[in-house]
């Protein structure tokens, strides 16, 4: 496994005039290519750790697979060129799916490149990127307390070991509702892959689908982590920060509950309210205007 921080000599700059050099622990990003069968698929920027788990949960979102025993293994591999000064064969990653598995479509290959901050760049068409779940989340009964839910941002940063250390990591966590156990976490540069990492620990678990439960995200919504959450069979998605619109309209189409900006004893329900227990039965009245 590669590293997953490094250290870099920088100048503090502060406002009372004294200025140092001192070093600092910045979080690593490297490019994994992942293959399928040897023949590439996806090329993706993140955080070393955990890659196996990363592909895994790739997989599951593209609608690959579905279920734990159509993973086979995954090994790391390497040639000439692909070593670095450092000579590390970490950096590409061969999956084999089980026999009668099928390979992965043409329609669903990537440009071979994706961003840390992007989880859906170089599809070909938004169509190709609304994927079908093979778990239907709408029918999922699950039922959270509001204070529970509340709790989860601050439980999911007691986990985020290398953002400690460098400020410069995503983070998303699966909380199991019934237990309020805190199943997983995982970090990476990309929002996205460590969603895919957490779907992923859960698909080599044989969990798939997750009902029951909630992803906890440190960042904001996107359309792709609703997109990931729906194609694991996840009931409820949280944040700390607030959903894009497209997440929204997804979310309500596949019966999703997205709750958002939550933090301070407080937060926003998008999506099916009806999940999330509040404190009080008796609603406040509603704001006549400002936004949030």
């Amino acid at each position: 496994m590669g590293r997953l921080t490094a250290s870099r000599r920088v100048t503090r700059i502060t406002l009372d005039g004294v200025n140092r050099q001192r070093p600092d622990a910045i979080a690593v990003e490297e490019p994994l290519e992942i293959r399928v069968a040897g023949s590439p698929l996806s090329v993706t920027m993140r955080t070393p750790g955990h890659d196996v788990e990363l592909a895994a949960g790739f997989l599951v979102s593209e609608g690959v697979i579905h279920r734990g025993d159509q993973f086979s293994r995954a090994i790391h591999c390497g040639g000439p060129g692909t070593g670095g000064e450092d000579g590390n064969t970490y950096n590409i990653l061969d999956l084999t799916l089980a026999p009668g598995v099928a390979l992965p479509s043409p329609d669903i290959a990537r440009n071979f490149y994706t961003t840390s901050s992007c989880g859906v760049c170089g599809t070909a068409s938004i169509e190709a990127v609304e994927k079908v779940s093979s778990y239907d989340v709408a029918e999922d009964g699950i039922r959270v307390e509001a204070v529970d839910l509340a709790a989860y941002p601050d439980r999911l940063r007691e986990g985020q070991k290398v953002f400690a250390k460098t400020g410069g990591l995503h983070a998303a966590a699966l909380f199991d509702v019934e237990t309020g156990a805190l199943l997983v976490v995982r970090e990476d540069v990309g929002r996205h892959n460590a969603v895919d990492k957490v779907v992923g620990w859960a698909l080599l678990d044989d969990r798939l689908p997750l009902r029951g439960t909630v992803l906890q995200v440190s960042g904001r919504v996107s359309f792709e982590l609703v997109q990931k959450a729906v194609m694991a069979g996840i009931p409820i998605l949280s944040a700390v920060s607030a959903p894009s619109s497209l997440a929204i309209e997804l979310a309500e189409r596949a019966g999703l509950t997205v709750a958002g900006f939550v933090r301070g004893g407080s937060m926003n329900v998008y999506t099916r309210p009806d999940r999330i227990r509040a404190p009080s039965t008796t609603p406040a009245p509603a704001e006549t205007s400002g936004v949030r």
